[in-house]
C-alpha cells in the first residue's frame, strides 16, 4: 500500500470514530450515507463525486423520473404502433381496391373479347350464306 493510501485509509478510520463518538451521545445526527459522508470529506467531493450514493429522497425522486420517462416511451410506443397499424390497414384497403380494379378491367377485357367473338361468328355465318 503506497503512503498516500496509508495516509487515506488512516483519516478514513479518524473520521469514522469522530462520527460514532458522535452519534453515540447525539441521537439526533442522521446516521443515513455516513460512510459516503465520511468518504466526501476525506478524499472531497471531486475525487468521490462519481461514486457518490443519492440519499433516500433522491434515490426516489430518481426511480420516480425514470418511471416517468418509460411511462411516456411506452405512450410514445403505442401511438407509434397505432400510428403503423392505420397505415397498414389503409395500404391494405388500397391494395384490395387495386386488386378489384384489375378484375373488373380484366371481366371487361374479356366480355370485349366475347362480344367480339360472337361478332365475327356472325359475319363469317354471313358470308357463309352469301356464298351459298
Amino acid at each position: 500500500m503506497t503512503s498516500e493510501a496509508g495516509e487515506i485509509m488512516e483519516k478514513l478510520k479518524e473520521k469514522k470514530a469522530e462520527y460514532e463518538a458522535i452519534t453515540s451521545t447525539d441521537s439526533s445526527v442522521n446516521l443515513e450515507n455516513i460512510d459516503n459522508r465520511i468518504i466526501t470529506e476525506v478524499l472531497g467531493p471531486k475525487r468521490y463525486g462519481r461514486q457518490y450514493m443519492p440519499s433516500g429522497s433522491q434515490a426516489q425522486a430518481e426511480v420516480q423520473r425514470l418511471r416517468n420517462q418509460i411511462a411516456q416511451m411506452q405512450a410514445s410506443t403505442v401511438e407509434q404502433i397505432a400510428e403503423v397499424q392505420k397505415k397498414y390497414e389503409e395500404l391494405q384497403q388500397q391494395l384490395r381496391a387495386e386488386a378489384a380494379e384489375r378484375e373488373a378491367a380484366a371481366a371487361a377485357r374479356e366480355a370485349e373479347a366475347a362480344a367480339m367473338a360472337v361478332e365475327q361468328s356472325r359475319k363469317y355465318d354471313e358470308l357463309q350464306l352469301q356464298l351459298q
